[in-house]
Formats: C-alpha cells, sequence, structure tokens
C-alpha cells in the first residue's frame, strides 16, 4: 500500500534528525541554531519574538520561549509584567511634559503605585480599583492609567482580538480636567493611540462630526456631554472594557452621582473601574459601593497617611471597665455586627493581647439562641444564628504579622496593643477588598495611657471621639 505524504514527511524528518545527531556531521550549537532558525524562516513558521531577541535559538530552545518569557493566554489576558511599550508609553508622556513645563519627571517615581494598577487592571478578570490618595487623579497616575490601557490594547491586537472603540471611558467633572487629561493622552496619538475630549466648551455638531470621522481608543468626556451625545446616538459606550472616575466628590459636589449612574448601567459589559475620591468625605463610600455594584475592590493609595489608608473605615471604641465583662462585650459586639450587616454573612477578625487570651475568647464565645462550630486548631469558629452567618477568627497580636488579614472588612480587637502604631497598621492594612469597613475596638481601664494617641488618630480620620475617651485623652 503507498504511503501517503504526511507519512513520507515524517520519514525525511526522523532520518534528518538522526543524521543531526551523529557525530561525524555535528555541528555546534550557534550553527544549529542559525540553520533551525532559516528553517522556519522559510516555511513561514518563524515566531514574533525572533526578530526583537537578543539571543539566537537553539536546538534545545527552538524558538526562544525561554528568553521570550511567553505570558499566560487563560480566560482573557493575563501576564506577569508590564510590557516595554508601557514604558515606552511613559516616556512618551513624560518627554512630552518635561518640553512643555520642564514637569514629568516625577511619573517613574510612581512606580509602585503604578504597578499594583497595572496587576489589577491585567489580571483575569480584571479588578476594581479605588484610589484615596486625594480629591483627584495627579498627572502621574493619570500617564500611568492611560499607559496600562495602551498596554492592554496592544496585547489584545496582538493577539488578534478585536478591541471595541472607545476602549477607556475617562469621567472628568469639568472642562479644565477635561483639557488637562487630554493633554497628557496627547503625546499617545504617535503611538497608534487616539483619544478625544467632550465637554461643553465646545458646540455638541462640532464634537458630533468629529467621532464620525474618528473612533478613538480613549474618550474623555463630562457626563452631561457624554450623555447628550449618547442620546444622538452620535457614539456607543456599551462596550468600553476601562471607566475612570476622577474625582467622585467633585461629581457629588455637582449633584452627577445620577448621571454617573446612568452611563455605569450604559455599558452593557463588565467594565474594570477606577474610582478616584477624596478620603475625607465619607459621602461618597455609598455612590463609590452602588458603581462598583459590590463587587470586589483593590484599595490604593500613593501616600502612608493613615486617613488616606483608612478612609471610608468606620472606628467604634466601646468601654469595658473590668476584664471579666470582656468576654459578654464580645458576644454583644458580634451580635451588632451581624444584625447590622447587609449580606446577613459577615467575616471578623478578632485580635486578643495572647494565645492564652486568644483561646480563652475562642472557648467562652457562645451566644444565646446560636450555633457555634469551634476549630480549636486554628482558633476559628463559626456562629450561625437566625440572624445570619458570621465567621470569626481569632489571632493575637504576636501572630498578627504573620496573618493576612485584607480580605477582612470587620476587626474587633478586643484588646488594645501597647502602641498605638500597632493598631494603626490593622486599621490601614483591614478592609483592602471592599469599599466600607469597620474596626471595633473595647477600651479598658488597663489601656489609658493609650487614650491621648488614640484620640489623635480617631480625630485625624475623621471619627467621633467618645466622650470618655475625651476625658481621659485631656486629664
Amino acid at each position: 500500500m503507498a504511503k501517503g505524504d504526511d507519512a513520507l514527511a515524517r520519514k525525511r524528518s526522523r532520518v534528518r534528525r538522526k543524521r543531526m545527531r551523529s557525530s561525524e556531521n555535528a555541528v555546534s550549537a550557534r550553527v544549529a541554531g542559525i540553520i533551525a532558525s532559516k528553517r522556519r524562516r522559510k516555511s513561514g513558521k518563524r515566531r514574533g519574538c525572533e526578530g526583537m531577541c537578543f539571543s539566537l535559538p537553539t536546538p534545545e530552545d527552538p524558538f526562544n520561549d525561554i528568553h521570550a518569557k511567553k505570558r499566560k493566554e487563560k480566560d482573557g489576558a493575563e501576564y506577569d509584567r508590564p510590557s516595554k511599550f508601557l514604558v515606552v508609553c511613559l516616556n512618551a508622556i513624560r518627554d512630552a511634559a518635561a518640553s512643555e513645563d520642564g514637569g514629568g519627571g516625577g511619573i517613574h517615581d510612581t512606580g509602585s503605585w503604578g504597578v499594583e494598577l497595572w496587576n489589577c487592571c491585567s489580571a483575569a478578570p480584571p479588578t476594581d480599583v479605588l484610589d484615596t490618595s486625594g480629591l483627584c487623579a495627579t498627572r502621574e497616575q493619570t500617564a500611568w492609567l492611560v499607559s496600562t490601557a495602551c498596554d492592554i490594547v496592544a496585547r489584545k491586537e496582538k493577539l488578534g482580538v478585536v478591541v471595541s472603540c472607545p476602549f477607556l471611558l475617562y469621567l472628568v467633572p469639568s472642562q479644565e480636567n477635561a483639557v488637562q487629561v487630554r493633554s497628557i493622552c496627547k503625546p499617545l496619538k504617535s503611538l497608534g493611540i487616539h483619544s478625544v475630549s467632550l465637554h461643553p466648551g465646545a458646540s455638541i455638531e462640532h464634537q458630533m462630526s468629529g467621532l464620525k470621522s474618528c473612533e478613538p481608543e480613549f474618550l474623555i468626556s463630562t457626563p452631561e456631554r457624554l450623555l447628550e451625545l449618547v442620546a444622538l446616538k452620535a457614539i456607543d459606550i456599551s462596550g468600553v472594557s476601562m471607566l475612570v472616575i476622577d474625582g467622585l466628590k467633585c461629581f457629588m459636589d455637582l449633584n452627577a452621582g445620577d448621571k454617573l449612574c446612568s452611563i455605569r448601567d450604559a455599558i452593557l459589559s463588565s467594565p474594570q473601574i477606577t474610582i478616584f475620591s477624596d478620603p475625607s468625605d465619607r459621602s461618597v463610600a455609598a455612590l463609590a459601593t452602588k458603581l462598583l455594584h459590590g463587587r470586589k475592590i483593590r484599595r490604593l493609595c500613593t501616600n502612608d497617611s493613615v486617613t488616606s489608608r483608612s478612609a471610608f473605615v468606620t472606628q467604634k471604641i466601646h468601654i469595658c471597665p473590668r476584664k471579666d465583662q470582656k468576654a459578654p462585650k464580645v458576644k454583644q459586639i458580634l451580635e451588632q455586627i451581624l444584625t447590622n450587616h447587609a449580606k446577613k454573612t459577615a467575616k471578623v477578625l478578632l485580635v486578643a493581647a495572647s494565645n492564652h487570651e486568644a483561646q480563652h475568647l475562642s472557648s467562652s464565645l457562645k451566644l444565646q439562641n446560636c450555633t457555634v462550630t469551634d476549630d480549636s486548631h486554628d482558633n476559628s469558629f463559626t456562629i450561625c444564628s437566625s440572624v445570619g452567618l458570621i465567621n470569626v477568627l481569632v489571632k493575637d497580636w504576636e501572630s498578627m504579622t504573620a496573618t493576612n488579614f485584607e480580605d477582612f472588612d470587620t476587626v474587633l480587637v478586643a484588646d488594645l496593643p501597647p502602641s498605638v502604631d500597632e493598631y494603626t497598621d490593622v486599621l490601614t492594612g483591614a478592609s483592602r477588598h471592599v469599599v466600607v469597613g469597620e474596626v471595633h475596638c473595647i477600651f479598658s481601664s488597663a489601656d489609658a495611657p493609650l487614650a491621648k494617641p488614640l484620640s489623635q488618630v480617631l480625630t485625624s480620620c475623621g471619627q467621633v471621639v467618645p466622650e470618655f475617651l475625651r476625658k481621659l485623652a485631656s486629664s
């Protein structure tokens, strides 16, 4: 029976490999790599990365996978580090700012914040971001954000994915902000990224004609003008992939909260959302929660101030005069947390003074009319009642350094630490994945030396200082 072309090709390949392995015909690794590269180029199977690599392929790594460090493609775009194109975008913005006003030098200084933002936006699925560094985004933050969007667009296009336009929708409260953001995005035009700003400063007819002649990847707009153009069907925002709300407090001062919700509802996809908000105004937390649809978020901040890093975290101080009353007080607070929790399911971190105190609390917390399931190995238990479900993890201050408590939206400090700095570490480290969090503290007579510094922390964060704590701090 005659052999097919595939079988003959496989036979020729076996003979060729055998000839290459033979000692009398063996060549050096460098020459073998050059031959392999030439053969792939002639057969039309040359890798896209081959021309950009500084090392030649080898028989052990004929496609330069080791040097190219292939990224994983799983359920969308997921990468291990920013690409060189992102750095090119940042440098273009920096050079343009330096030529105009001598600025732009601080773009790379915010690199740690930018990489965290890139990780959130490039994850699969992407994570929403809430930044509480200040009232609005700085020029450096905007540069990192638009460069991250450029990087994602470039990667998608390289994979053959059709990118909907606009890809990024950047909402600003005023015309001045729109012009500022547009000036940051302008240097990206030479890199193939077009941006358009929409604001009341120009006629709507002019903007409609401009949108017809251009399909921008980035759209910077005020809410009012955007809704007007959407109503006239001059722009379609249903496929937006990234949504930025710059200055949530400013939008609330302009009574534009409903307009933001209308824009969010007009986006039919599930965009990655980044919100910049003032940390001192707690009234914006409800609007942020509504815009984010209660999804898991990531809190970011460019500074280390307690006020910024603990934004929208409520601090409540409970007095307990005697030590033997502490366990009943903890029971009462847990019942209150369970009753007030919106989802009727809560995850609470309970912090005790020592391991002995932690075990004592775990064994003594038996709520009335509740079913408590204990796990003595991990000092954790679950409370099931008619009200809801609460999972409690008990830790002591010594083991807190090795505990990841970012996922806990509620922390109950049964025993205050010797220094208020340890308390602020918990305050700024908890509730990193929710908009609103809570920290409860039980204050006893032994904690009197901490009254003044604790009052200062509460005041700086805009929290209510109880009368008993104010009297102790002033005495």
